[in-house]
């Protein structure tokens, strides 16, 4: 089951962007680390990584790793590649999910989060949400 569906875009300023999304949206984000920002709406799950370029990748927040499989068999069977990314940490959460790419190589995720809100890492800055199909 799709819980919302997720979009994360690349900034060049988080700070000013999050200042600018805290105004369009009318809310504060989730979450906040040193390049990235996350803001949980009603009905839609809305990235910012610090980065260059625009979009990041779009994806399906779903409730439960059997949904995510079966969004995989789904494209599996459809004949698109997926590539699988089981306990990783990502955009500082704990997250099962599977990936495919458009013809254009825009990234599609779908995932479930199993523990969110994880501490900074230092590393995590430079690989988060950065899939390599």
């Amino acid at each position: 089951m799709v819980l919302k569906p997720h979009i994360s875009i690349n900034v060049r300023n988080i700070d000013r962007s999050i200042a600018f999304y805290r105004r369009l949206f009318g809310v504060e984000p989730s979450k906040i680390r040193q390049g990235y920002a996350k803001f949980d709406l009603e009905n839609l799950n809305f990235a910012l990584n610090e980065a260059p370029g625009a979009l990041s990748h779009l994806g399906f927040q779903v409730s439960s790793t059997d949904d995510v499989l079966e969004f995989r068999k789904r494209w599996a069977d459809a004949g698109l590649i997926t590539r699988d990314e089981m306990d990783t940490n990502c955009c500082y959460a704990n997250q099962n999910k599977t990936w495919v790419a458009d013809p254009d190589g825009n990234e599609w995720e779908a995932f479930v989060v199993l523990q969110d809100n994880l501490p900074e890492q230092e590393a995590c800055a430079a690989t988060c949400c950065a899939p390599a199909l």
